[in-house]
């Protein structure tokens, strides 16, 4: 079980051209005009990756290998590319000349994500014989593909095509009842985590397990240890597991909180009448990243990390409020927010195709924790209540997701409530415990406040049942 890691401050705009000069590579040397327009396409490539534009990084990326072959930077930069997103080929063909930890791990990621069970096992012991290399996630996962020779991970099976589940009220957190091998949990679904976590109550260290959802059980699932206790106290209810990005994708699922329903699926949904495709990249192949507008320009798009174990819509970084056109100064405190962090309204969130008005949001929140677990510059953190009002479908295993809105939810107010939480700092591989709940829109008070906590889920009765 790890540590948490020491709280590390928010990226700085500074730090966020240092990112990117790391990324692309600085060369020494004059160059001829051609490798010259090679290292301008990597530099785009490195841009546009740290903004989440995976389409422009992937195109960019490709100029720059067809003069810089042999380059291993640009290599690298441009197996994170395609890890992002979930293009696992290009992550091998790319890296598998590369002996390097950091491209170790990054060919060994891939591997995994794709089932492939006995490369990840072999190429990230490779990566752990590094000296520079501390991944405790590889250290785990190593473990499970060593005893997972053979497996076909996420396997379904089942006499139906889909399992809907009916989710307990647990203000804007995925409660969802699910079996774990034979035994009936409650699950919270967490994207800010890679993998399926059992409660060390449920298995003490990696394990291969399978997971029942009404008629449909899935397979061979990757599992984690990890002490759920605070968790399950702060909920007042026995939460056993999370159900984190890896095994979501997996799942070809839909949720919708105000509609109290998780639906799994042994296929994709086809696309619903009336939705918005929202494109998803995946730093490092776990962390779910979307793009959303601040303002009415299409050229202002920002990346957005998605945590559903934090109940807050949004938290953003200082140099987000002025993207947005806010002055945080006039903001006040909240009762709920800590002596650093202030209550604001950002006045437009562009998702897909969506124009949200009057977002409740953080500002003054730490979100360096939520920063270090990628490399690419957030603008903000969306949590669980941003997703109250939609309805969301994962497709392409969850390459993308359609969400479709209930209009009733996001009509303006006139004095939205500010948000009651602020962003916890999250472990380097585990969420702290969710903190209170979030007033919807339509429901707000005339001046925010902060309420009481929603009622418990009830333990599962028969989760895995007709």
């Amino acid at each position: 079980m790890s540590r948490a890691p020491l709280r590390s401050r928010p990226l700085r705009p500074f730090a966020a051209a240092a990112l990117v000069a790391t990324l692309a590579g600085c060369p020494s040397e004059p160059q001829s005009p051609v490798n010259a327009a090679a290292s301008k396409w990597q530099s785009r490539a490195a841009a546009s990756y740290a903004n989440a534009d995976l389409e422009d990084a992937e195109t960019a990326i490709r100029e720059a290998l067809k003069e810089k072959a042999n380059d291993h930077d640009a290599k690298v930069l441009g197996a994170k590319i395609a890890l992002a997103r979930l293009d696992f080929a290009t992550v091998e063909r790319l890296t598998r000349d590369l002996t390097d930890g950091e491209a170790l791990g990054l060919r060994g990621r891939g591997y995994w994500y794709a089932g492939d069970v006995e490369n990840t096992a072999r190429t990230l012991e490779l990566e752990l014989k590094k000296p520079e290399v501390k991944d405790p996630w590889a250290k785990q996962v190593v473990a499970l593909a060593r005893d997972g020779r053979g497996r076909h991970p996420f396997a379904m099976s089942g006499s139906a095509l889909i399992a809907p589940i009916v989710m307990p009220t647990a203000g804007p957190l995925l409660v969802v009842p699910c079996v774990v091998d034979d035994q009936e949990v409650l699950a919270i679904v967490v994207t800010g985590v890679p993998e399926l976590m059992l409660d060390t109550s449920v298995k003490s260290s990696p394990s291969w397990v399978s997971l029942g959802f009404g008629e449909i059980e899935v397979k061979d699932v990757p599992a984690l240890p990890m002490d759920l206790t605070a968790l399950s106290e702060e909920l007042k209810a026995p939460i056993k597991a999370l159900i984190g990005v890896n095994t979501l994708r997996h799942l070809h699922a839909t949720f919708d909180r105000r509609g109290a329903q998780f639906v799994v699926r042994k296929e994709d949904a086809p696309p619903p009448p009336e939705a918005t495709k929202i494109p998803l990249a995946y730093a490092r192949g776990a962390a779910m990243v979307f793009r959303a507008g601040l303002t009415k320009s299409d050229d202002d798009m920002v990346p957005f990390l998605v945590d559903t174990n934090v109940r807050y819509p949004l938290a953003l970084q200082d140099e987000a409020w002025k993207r947005a056109g806010v002055d945080f100064a006039t903001f006040t405190p909240d009762s709920g927010l800590s002596s650093k962090e202030r209550a604001g309204i950002v006045p437009l969130f562009r998702l897909g195709a969506f124009d949200i008005p009057q977002i409740p949001a953080v500002q003054g929140a730490d979100l360096g924790a939520f920063q270090s677990k990628i490399d690419m510059h957030l603008a903000g953190v969306a949590g669980a209540a941003l997703f109250v009002p939609f309805r969301v479908t994962f497709g392409d295993e969850g390459r993308f997701a359609w969400l479709e809105r209930d209009a009733s939810l996001l009509a303006p107010v006139d004095e939205p409530p500010a948000p009651t939480t602020a962003p916890t700092t999250p472990t380097k591989d585990a969420p702290k415990a969710p903190a209170k709940e979030a007033t919807r829109a339509k429901d707000a008070p005339k001046k925010p406040a902060t309420p009481a906590a929603p009622a418990a889920p009830a333990a599962p009765a028969k989760a895995g049942g007709k």
